[in-house]
């Protein structure tokens, strides 16, 4: 079975999640076919790309799939883990990606939307960010593409407490572009593609870019990064780390000690 399917109609790329039984959990193979159907939209100079699930989906990703995440001792989110690259190829994508969001965003998955140029909901999504709820040390790199677009106390609200907000907060929050009924939402997102087809592909190519550049234009000293990175090094190395994976696979509430 194919883990993205894909289509191109009038020059708007439409790229699917196709995982359903395990609710688009995004896992490597899945996240390096996305990247591969990327290039392919990049090869035929599609003007947009739409990103989705399934329709009538319940649950548009459930995230990382936590089965795949790195064992203690090993950093589980490296500069090659395959969300890291993922979110890579739709920020270096010369086309407009837009994230066209039915059903609850869990975890990675809200860092994989977030990253997309537009983000367009159905009234009943939902966003939840939770590493802390996994005991997973999150990288800088997504915090950053997490803090893009949202002011720092609303996201130390979603971060801290990895609680579900609605489509409607999030839209307050400046996350969302548009939150329209579920009925309304692929007429609403193509017809975004459409007004962005009307205009020249070179210019938009090179705005995204520009922007991209300006948005992570955050200066970060060696000495920081490292101490960053050591605080990091030994959450996953933690009891905590163990316990918070653990407690996903066994479908129970984690009991974390702070150690």
């Amino acid at each position: 079975m194919d883990l993205v399917l894909e289509q191109i109609v009038d020059s708007v790329g439409t790229l699917t999640l196709n995982r359903p039984k395990a609710h688009n959990a995004l896992s490597g193979f899945l996240l390096d076919t996305l990247i591969a159907a990327l290039e392919r939209m990049k090869a035929a100079q599609v003007r947009a790309v739409v990103f989705r699930a399934q329709p009538g989906a319940k649950v548009f990703s459930a995230g990382h799939d936590i089965k795949e995440l790195a064992p203690v001792g090993r950093d589980p989110l490296t500069f090659l883990d395959p969300l890291s690259r993922t979110i890579r190829a739709i920020e270096e994508h010369p086309a407009p990606v837009i994230a066209m969001i039915e059903g609850s965003v869990w975890g990675g998955a809200c860092e994989l939307v977030m990253s997309s140029d537009l983000l367009i909901a159905s009234e009943d999504s939902t966003f939840a960010i939770t590493p802390a709820r996994l005991g997973v040390p999150y990288n800088l790199s997504g915090v950053l593409n997490l803090s893009k677009s949202v002011s720092m106390p609303l996201i130390k609200e979603m971060m801290f407490t990895a609680q579900s907000v609605t489509a409607a907060w999030a839209k307050d929050a400046g996350i969302v572009n548009y939150v329209v009924p579920t009925n309304r939402l692929e007429s609403v997102t193509y017809e975004l593609c459409a007004r962005i087809c009307q205009n020249s592909p070179t210019v938009i190519a090179i705005l995204k870019e520009e922007l991209r550049v300006l948005s992570e234009a955050h200066p970060l000293n060696p000495k920081a990064f490292e101490r960053i990175q050591s605080l990091r090094r030994a959450i996953y190395n933690s009891e905590d780390y163990q316990e918070g994976i653990r407690a996903f696979i066994e479908k129970r509430p984690p009991v974390f000690k702070g150690k």
